[in-house]
């Protein structure tokens, strides 16, 4: 990729926690970059920093060296065209689905109709345009995580960062909501970084795997998803997706050389 045409740049990107007068290194120095309508899934152990960088990449977090930038402006804070996901969904437990979405947009200013209008179609986007009214506790895990989502997305972020968004949900569930997010992402173009712990939904999901290795964090691999697009969990079972997640296994130490 021309860096001039790269939507994000992690350049030499390291983090350490300080702990009085310790230092415990986290994140080694790190660097990738990220295509317009890419879809990178970021994998490894415990520990080994993923979650850091993902914080990292979104302003949440400084790290110790390095820099991160969104096309030519650099992320040092949180950033409006940078949509955050995490396990947790943090909703507004006193809001209605439809208000819980309008959330982010009034914190810039008075909801109008184009609002109420963007909200609906996010709504309907994520399969709850018939739950506008109901309150979070009204709701699934599943059906939770996909409101997070829409909330996530109502202020047309540039990069969607998911930080583990189905890792507490059951299998089943966490099946049909890769489905939901194959589909959402091909609908809005959008560009993603996740995290998550599970090979096989990484290699599902992504087109490039980033594999880390353990504390502190480096990029061991980083892996193509040659698997055609759209995806259906059937492809799951072939030849090719078997091969790529057997890599990745391979690389963290699951897979003998």
């Amino acid at each position: 990729m021309d860096a001039q045409t790269d939507l994000l740049r992690v350049e030499n990107v390291s983090h350490a926690f300080v702990l009085g007068p310790s230092a415990i290194p986290a994140l080694a120095p790190v660097g990738f970059t990220l295509a317009e309508g890419e879809f990178v899934c970021i994998v490894g152990t415990s520990g080994s920093g993923k979650s850091t960088l993902l914080r990292i990449i979104g302003g949440l977090l400084q790290p110790t060296t390095g820099q991160v930038w969104l096309g030519k402006e650099q992320i040092t804070e949180p950033h409006p065209e940078i949509g955050f996901v995490f396990q947790k969904t943090n909703l507004m437990p006193w809001r209605t689905a439809r208000d819980n979405v309008l959330l982010p947009l009034e914190l810039l200013g008075p909801i109008g109709p184009q609002e109420r209008k963007r909200a609906a179609a996010l709504l309907d986007l994520v399969g709850l345009s018939g739950f506008a009214n109901n309150y979070p506790a009204q709701l699934s895990g599943g059906m939770a995580q996909r409101l997070t989502l829409a909330r996530a997305l109502v202020r047309h972020p540039r990069l969607l960062l998911l930080d583990e968004p189905f890792g507490a949900l059951d299998a089943l569930t966490r099946e049909r909501l890769n489905l939901e997010l194959v589909r959402i992402q091909t609908a809005q173009q959008q560009t993603v970084v996740m995290v998550t712990h599970s090979i096989n939904e990484a290699v599902f999901l992504a087109d490039r795997v980033l594999v880390l290795g353990e504390q502190p964090g480096r990029i061991l691999a980083q892996i193509p998803v040659e698997l055609p697009r759209p995806r259906s969990l059937a492809v799951m079972g072939s030849e090719g997706f078997g091969a790529i997640a057997t890599e990745i296994r391979r690389h963290i130490g699951l897979v003998a050389e």
